[in-house]
């Protein structure tokens, strides 16, 4: 089996983001199908039972709109971390969730905590802060879409909603930055070109050799030049592209000529 080359599209790109996003959509729709309300699952702080929300509260959602505000960024964002991440991906994911989830249940409200917004606030974070550090062109640009798709999204971590788990929001961000520092992403290979391969040779390259010692631009000839030809071969294809045009007369019965 051939090793897939770094920043190399797979189906799991697109695959696991979309199972996860089609499996809260499948609770969501279990909930309102049958009746049943799964909020006591969601995560409860600083009690024993609330504990068991750290792995069933980012599948369960309060309502239509808190189900499809977490759904985009969260198969955008995780599609991003299993694209250029794929090494880390279930380390950054799964542990993730874990401890977010954990600090959640540490520092929250004493009130249910359901939804991923806290595995959102977790890739977000992830994906800027290590794409900053990594100072490659293709992480940076990925950190800077990153920031004008969800920049927005940092205001939620401060308690200005009474209604939304900005703790979960707050220990996802942390989380994240705390993972950009532990987790190095895949060597991505820079492309070289020729002039920068060990074997490279100056005297070789045909750019310069159109170029003096001085940088002055030469005229070459191409190595493959044909004997020159002769008059009789220049004249004949000189007459094959003339244009030829032929007069012809034609008496009429009073002896005038039409041309």
């Amino acid at each position: 089996m051939s090793k897939k080359e770094p920043l190399s599209f797979y189906p799991g790109v697109i695959y696991g983001p979309l199972l996860f996003v089609l499996t809260i959509w499948i609770v969501y729709w279990a909930e309102i199908r049958f009746g049943w309300r799964f909020t006591t699952y969601g995560i409860y702080p600083q009690r024993i039972e609330g504990l068991r929300g750290v792995l069933f509260g980012p599948f369960i959602h309060g309502g239509l709109q808190h189900l499809f505000n977490n759904s985009v960024p969260l198969f955008v964002l995780m599609a991003s971390l299993f694209y250029f991440y794929r090494k880390v991906k279930w380390k950054v994911l799964l542990g993730g969730i874990v401890l977010t989830g954990i600090l959640t249940w540490t520092i929250g409200r004493p009130s249910y905590h359901i939804g991923a917004s806290g595995i959102v606030y977790l890739l977000a974070s992830f994906l800027f802060f290590r794409g900053v550090f990594s100072r490659k062109y293709q992480l940076i640009a990925l950190s800077l879409v990153v920031v004008f798709l969800y920049g927005s999204l940092l205001w939620y971590v401060f308690p200005i909603d009474t209604k939304i788990s900005w703790e979960g929001h707050l220990s996802g961000f942390l989380v994240g930055l705390v993972f950009a520092f532990l987790f190095k992403e895949e060597k991505i290979p820079e492309k070289k070109y020729d002039w920068q391969r060990e074997d490279y040779n100056p005297e070789e390259d045909k750019f310069l050799q159109q170029f003096d010692e001085d940088g002055n631009f030469i005229e070459t000839t191409d190595e493959t030049v044909t004997e020159p030809k002769t008059e009789a071969e220049i004249e004949a294809e000189i007459e094959k592209k003339l244009t030829k045009i032929n007069y012809y007369f034609r008496g009429n019965s009073e002896g005038d000529t039409n041309t």
